[in-house]
């Protein structure tokens, strides 16, 4: 970090290409990005509360009435006309800065995940895959021309496969799914995840909850940061958007360099680690050059 700053974690108001680029090789422990989808529309969220009022549109208990107050809505354009072109210069800065026994997540959903995959192939080589994670919950709309799409995608890449952080001791357990099959010591102990992770989105209503359009749940990242990095690592995560992996690592205790150039996830960034000690704000260029 900056000398003589005191600082131990970094975010970044910035393109992250351009900071990608000024990262010295081999750098970072982990990477987890969550990149836009790219599914050609705008990503938006409202954040609202309800207030009890006497003339509130809305009943509930015993006839109380309840006014729904907007407190604000944060979009971003989700949408690029080449987006492996868009990916591929990040992805590659992305391998460079990796550290030998280091980890890429990235997490994407079935509109590109194939051909993302094969772009890693690429960068990372085939035998440096370890796994495709699927993150299935069950929340929003049920098509009904269509299987409702209940899952997203984390494709996981290792810099070197005969040597990687992986501590799966370290991992929460979680509860066996028919746990009258395994007997009661079992049960009670929970299994180790495997690679599909059965995990709700972040509630709408909960204290969890940033109001950023696509945050992703703090269990998740914290799986991640768990199994594939020590405390005292660097994680680098930059499409960093309301900071969850920052949170993580706080909790892990775990250093972070964070990267974005929404001004929206600066601010919700800046709220949700409000009074947090150690974190130096960069403001860089908003355009990566060349």
């Amino acid at each position: 970090m900056s000398a003589g700053s005191g600082a131990v974690h970094r975010i970044y108001h910035a393109d992250n290409l351009t900071v990608l680029r000024d990262l010295p090789d081999g750098c970072v422990d982990l990477i987890y990005i969550d990149p836009p989808f790219n599914t050609g529309r705008m990503q938006a969220r409202t954040r609202i509360r309800t207030v009890r009022a006497a003339d509130g549109e809305r009943v509930g208990f015993q006839g109380a009435r309840y006014r729904t107050v907007r407190l604000g809505r944060q979009a971003f354009a989700d949408a690029f006309d080449d987006y492996l072109a868009f990916l591929e210069p990040r992805l590659r800065e992305a391998h460079r800065v990796l550290a030998g026994h280091g980890t890429l997540y990235v997490h994407l959903d079935a509109r590109e995940v194939h051909y993302c995959k094969v772009l890693l192939d690429g960068i990372f080589g085939r035998r440096c895959f370890l796994n495709e994670i699927i993150w299935a919950y069950d929340y929003g709309g049920r098509s009904r021309r269509r299987w409702p799409a209940k899952h997203d995608n984390i494709l996981v890449y290792v810099k070197d496969p005969r040597r990687y952080t992986f501590n799966l001791d370290a991992v929460e357990r979680v509860p066996y799914l028919a746990p009258g099959l395994v007997g009661p010591e079992k049960a009670a102990r929970g299994k180790t995840p495997t690679d599909v992770w059965w995990h709700t989105i972040v509630p709408t209503s909960g204290r969890e909850r940033t109001g950023y359009p696509t945050q992703k749940p703090l269990g998740i990242l914290r799986r991640i940061v768990q199994a594939s990095s020590n405390p005292g690592d660097l994680v680098l995560d930059f499409f960093a958007g309301s900071g969850t992996t920052g949170a993580a690592c706080l909790e892990l205790e775990r250093r972070f360099i964070l990267v974005d150039n929404n001004p929206q996830a600066i601010a919700v960034m800046r709220r949700r680690f409000a009074g947090v000690a150690g974190i130096e704000w960069i403001e860089g260029p908003a355009e990566a050059a060349g």
